[in-house]
Formats: C-alpha cells, structure tokens, sequence
C-alpha cells in the first residue's frame, strides 16, 4: 500500500468510499456520526485538497482504497483546545487525522494510514464518535489512549479523545 496526497480527479473515489462508510457505519451500530449530515461535504474534501491536507491509500495495484485528512502543528485542531473529563497528555506539537475510511476491500487499510500519520508526526490525536466501537477498537490495537471528551461543530455529539504521543 501507498499513502499520497489526494489530487481533483480522485475526489469521485474519495465520496464513494465516504458514502459506503457511513453505510458500514450504520450497519454497525454507529448511524449518528456521518450519517444524518451526510459527512464529510464535497466541499470540505476539495478545501482538504487545497490545504494540502487530504490524503488517499492506494492498494498495490494502485487502487484507492482509503482516504483520510491530515495535518501536523502547533495547536493545529481548534476544537481540541477544550476537552473534558481528562487533558491531553503531551502539549507539544502534534499531528491529527480527522475522516478516515475505507472502501473494506483491503483488510489493514486503517491501520497502514494510522501508522502513517503516527510515524510523520510522532503525536497524533484522533477523535471519535461514542458509538463507532470500530474505530474505538482499532485505536487501542495501535496503543492510542482515550483522555476524554471534545465536541465538533458538525453536530451535537460528544466524541471520544485519543493521544499517542
């Protein structure tokens, strides 16, 4: 597998898988976070693609089979400078990926981009949704630590913080 920044024409791709992970979503006991928004908007993605900040996993026959948005800084994600019910562990700067699925062709696909992101900024945060034990399961196989709860401005739910610095 390969991780490269998204380019215009994959952004056809990129909103299929979107549309099938909120579908695998619901089928797994997790409709709230994307799906009655029907998140993440075309227009984000293309915003994404010209920050620089979005980015696609390619199979080995060169087939994009994930996406996900990354960024690395200093304070970098405003919605987690409130948290509650704990506090980050590291206040250096850090990477965040936001938006990650997959089309659930490949096993590993979110591991191999979690790792990525993990090993070009050495501290990520992530958050998640409370119902999406998916994810949940996944961070903790990679040694992320949940530090408590932010909210984001695309609807009311509380989502779980997770630090691996």
């Amino acid at each position: 597998m390969e991780i490269r920044k998204s380019q215009l024409e994959d952004v056809p791709r990129i909103m299929e898988i979107y549309a099938r992970a909120r579908r695998f979503m619901a089928a797994h006991g997790n409709p709230h976070q994307w799906g009655p928004t029907n998140w993440p908007p075309e227009q984000l993605i293309l915003r994404d693609i010209e920050q620089g900040r979005s980015y696609v996993c390619e199979d080995d026959a060169g087939r994009v089979v994930g996406t996900f948005s990354y960024a690395f800084g200093p304070d970098i994600e405003p919605t987690y400078r409130e948290i509650e019910g704990g506090a980050w562990r590291s206040e250096a700067p850090y990477g965040v990926v936001h938006r990650i699925a997959t089309d659930g062709s490949v096993r590993g696909v979110g591991t191999y981009c979690l790792s990525w992101a993990f090993a070009h900024s050495g501290h990520l945060r992530v958050d998640t949704h409370g119902d999406n034990v998916v994810m949940q399961n996944l961070l903790a196989k990679l040694g992320f630590t949940p530090v408590g709860t932010i909210y984001v401005e695309e609807d009311d739910y509380p989502r779980i913080a997770y630090e691996k610095p």
